[in-house]
């Protein structure tokens, strides 16, 4: 189901207020080091501070919604890649679900490289 018809059945409770976000952060950091756990199969450095992960998002019911990319949109391992971020973010305790929407828009560029990844790849 996509976030947005996850939105449509009731807006009103799904809005967090500033205690769910403090509620909710342990688990955001959770699941942003569960993506650190997925590589690229091309690039030695994680999904995550390769930039390819635009959106993340979690609802008071912790299912988790991803918006992510590929360095290249004819990644041939982009099935394998899907599958494995999906299951490393449900297997992070006390999330109930895991969606991913891919999209190339915006296209992905060196520019989204972390600081920490720029170093690894040696261009800083």
């Amino acid at each position: 189901m996509a976030l947005n018809e996850l939105l449509k059945k009731d807006s009103s409770s799904d809005v967090l207020s500033a205690e769910d976000v403090q509620a909710l952060a342990p688990l955001y950091s959770n699941v942003v080091l569960a993506l650190k756990q997925v590589y690229d199969p091309e690039i030695p450095v994680n999904i995550y501070d390769l930039g390819l992960i635009y959106e993340l998002n979690i609802s008071k019911s912790h299912d988790v919604y991803i918006q992510m990319t590929f360095t290249a949109p004819n990644c041939p391992m982009a099935d394998e890649v899907l599958a494995e971020v999906k299951q490393a973010v449900e297997d992070v305790p006390d999330v109930r679900s895991c969606q991913i929407d891919l999209t190339f828009e915006p296209v992905w560029d060196q520019s989204m490289l972390s600081e920490e990844a720029r170093v690894d790849l040696g261009l800083d």
